[in-house]
């Protein structure tokens, strides 16, 4: 069986090209249950399956928080792609880099959606392994010349600017309330439990892009900003049953899932409308689909043999 590295993997799949696959596969018909979640000691594993007339995907991935003070992913991650006709496996490959580059085309793809046309200043909470890749996707759909990188670890905060200038971007190192006061998107990427985005600071127009706490009790916004908010998730099943924000922003009284504007592929198939007027406040929450997995392994499969 083949084995396709991290570093073929990103040379077969440029952002504008995941984020176009996956407006093809939202609108589409794959089945994708709801991940499994199990908590191991300190290590969190998830199974995530996904299936077309054509494809069995199955991805496995492990949460290890400790690893953020080592060199070692806090998520890790592998991927197998099926042949769903023989049944065969066919192919294995990085599911880390598979991860990160279908988690930002997927923010990427709501922006589009979600985010003004002429949204060119991005704010980036979170200085990890998906700062970089949020970067590189959302400035495929949207003129971003500027990004503003909140972290609690300045130095980190600063050599990620490093590589963001070497993209031709302006990268400045702020304060939170700083950062979202200026921003026409705002993107987390953290695995934060409290809130570091407070709905006081957003500015008419903004869009809010939460892609980093995975689980019920985290969340990376106050319940003002979900208040303040379109919101729109990537599943609506996922959503409910992981999507922090969400969940204690309804337990604090500031939001119900009724008032969910659509997902992912109720906006491809161009069943609900994205954003309506220039001055409203947009909000993308996702919890990683295994759609989006299958998809981008199918492109990078066919792309590779």
């Amino acid at each position: 069986m083949k084995w396709i590295s991290a570093e073929a993997l990103a040379a077969a799949s440029p952002y504008k090209d995941i984020v176009e696959a996956l407006r093809k596969g939202f609108a589409s018909d794959i089945e994708t249950p709801v991940r499994h979640q199990h908590p191991i000691g300190g290590t969190t594993l998830l199974l995530m399956p996904a299936w077309s007339k054509d494809w069995i995907g199955l991805k496995t991935v492990t949460f290890k928080p400790d690893n953020s003070n080592t060199s070692i992913p806090t998520i890790q991650a592998s991927y197998m792609l099926i042949d769903n006709k023989t049944g065969s496996p066919v192919v294995a490959m990085d599911g880390t880099e598979l991860t990160r580059r279908r988690t930002a085309a997927a923010s990427a793809l709501a922006a589009d959606y979600l985010a003004r046309k002429d949204a060119s200043t991005l704010a980036v909470f979170g200085a990890g392994s998906l700062a970089l890749h949020f970067v590189q996707a959302h400035k495929t759909v949207r003129p971003i010349q500027k990004v503003l990188l909140v972290n609690r670890s300045e130095d980190k905060a600063v050599a990620l600017a490093k590589e963001i200038a070497a993209l031709g971007l302006d990268p400045f190192v702020m304060d939170a309330e700083s950062a979202v006061r200026q921003a026409d998107i705002v993107s987390c990427v953290t695995s934060s439990t409290v809130a570091l985005v407070k709905g006081e600071w957003l500015k008419p127009g903004t869009h809010v892009d939460l892609a980093g706490a995975f689980k019920p009790t985290m969340r990376e916004t106050d319940a003002e900003v979900i208040a303040r908010s379109r919101v729109y998730v990537d599943t609506h099943e996922g959503a409910e049953e992981e999507a922090g924000d969400l969940l204690l922003a309804q337990a604090e009284g500031k939001f119900e899932f009724k008032n969910v504007q659509g997902d992912l592929s109720q906006l491809c198939r161009g069943k609900v409308q994205g954003r309506k007027t220039p001055d409203e406040i947009t909000l993308f929450k996702s919890c990683g689909s295994a759609l989006e997995d299958l998809v981008t392994a199918v492109m990078v499969h066919l792309r590779s043999a």
